[in-house]
């Protein structure tokens, strides 16, 4: 996954004009000038229609109590994947971007978390998926939430996969 800007928006589809980290970085530091309190969840969705698979992952900026905004993005591809393969591919698309972010956090002592779109429910087919998830994420050296808590996947990713 590329981090450049060409990828990544603002909700609004505002596409952002800077790298993403640098794009994170301006975004905590104007937040902490406002006097905000930051968390940050990142989460990926997916939805598969026809041939293809597209991913939506997000960046949500809780300010606690004041609401929040999120940077987004979009890609599709045309491989056929299993629903443990898709929801494995979402947890990997989200902790490739903490990844890359992690530093970014860590200097401005922003708490973040992994969110995931696995129902913790073993009634439900993406509870296959979930050891390995949880496995991936805590190996990482991240904190992590799984449905029903996860609302960066579950709820702001959901809705803006097309």
């Amino acid at each position: 996954m590329q981090h450049q800007t060409k990828q990544w928006r603002k909700l609004t589809g505002e596409y952002l004009k800077n790298y993403i980290a640098d794009e994170v970085h301006g975004a905590i530091l104007r937040e902490k000038e406002l006097g905000h309190t930051l968390k940050v969840c990142i989460g990926t969705d997916s939805q598969v229609k026809g041939s293809q698979t597209e991913f939506a992952t997000v960046i949500v900026f809780v300010r606690k109590g004041r609401g929040g905004f999120m940077f987004l993005n979009n890609e599709t591809t045309r491989e056929k994947m299993s629903i443990k393969q898709r929801m494995m591919t979402e947890v990997s698309r989200s902790i490739e971007v903490a990844y890359h972010l992690s530093n970014v956090f860590s200097d401005h002592s922003v708490d973040m978390e992994v969110h995931v779109d696995i129902n913790t429910s073993p009634l439900y087919k993406s509870n296959d998926a979930l050891k390995e998830a949880v496995g991936y994420i805590t190996g990482m050296g991240f904190s992590f939430k799984a449905k029903p808590e996860a609302f960066a996947s579950s709820c702001c990713a959901n809705k803006v996969v097309q």
